[in-house]
């Protein structure tokens, strides 16, 4: 009896591998498109991959730049920047002193590589940028979450500057 099942199964494990070796109909795909070269198959792409997402942590900001305003500026507010001539190293220390003669005003922190300063100004916490433009250098104002200040303080800080700059 033994023998006998060991043969059986002997023989259901040959059927098996005999079948997958000849390609039989259960394992093998009758699609043109598995016949091809893998290099010339096309892209499988799975079903939700091919939308993008929806969800709101996918949409884009509306600001005045992205609906064609020449500045980052919302209606009704001050701007939020400027645009000197000059070279952006040159500017960043010109920022610095003007910065540091508003009476009231900390500077936090300054970082030159990145053209920032993190200063507090009538009881705000704002970043002064110097970024390097086509037409010189911009001297903006941004909230910590990087858009546009806000309020009296930025304000009045870009007014000083560009005064101080010429801009």
């Amino acid at each position: 009896m033994r023998q006998s099942v060991r043969l059986s199964r002997a023989a259901v494990a040959a059927l098996v591998v005999a079948g997958v070796a000849s390609g039989c109909s259960w394992f093998r795909k009758d699609d043109g498109v598995y016949a091809l070269p893998q290099e010339q198959r096309p892209l499988e792409v799975p079903p939700d991959l091919d939308r993008p997402r929806a969800d709101p942590a996918m949409q884009l900001p509306v600001t005045a730049s992205s609906m064609g305003a020449a500045t980052p500026v919302a209606s009704g507010t001050a701007p939020s920047g400027f645009t000197v001539p000059g070279n952006r190293d040159e500017l960043f220390n010109k920022v610095g002193e003007a910065l540091g003669a508003i009476e009231g005003l900390t500077i936090a922190s300054r970082a030159q590589l990145l053209g920032a300063y993190d200063v507090n100004y009538r009881e705000q916490n704002f970043l002064v940028r110097v970024t390097a433009v086509e037409a010189g250098v911009y001297v903006s104002v941004v909230d910590p979450r990087g858009l546009p200040a806000a309020g009296e303080g930025p304000a009045a800080v870009v007014a000083t500057l560009k005064t101080a700059l010429g801009g």
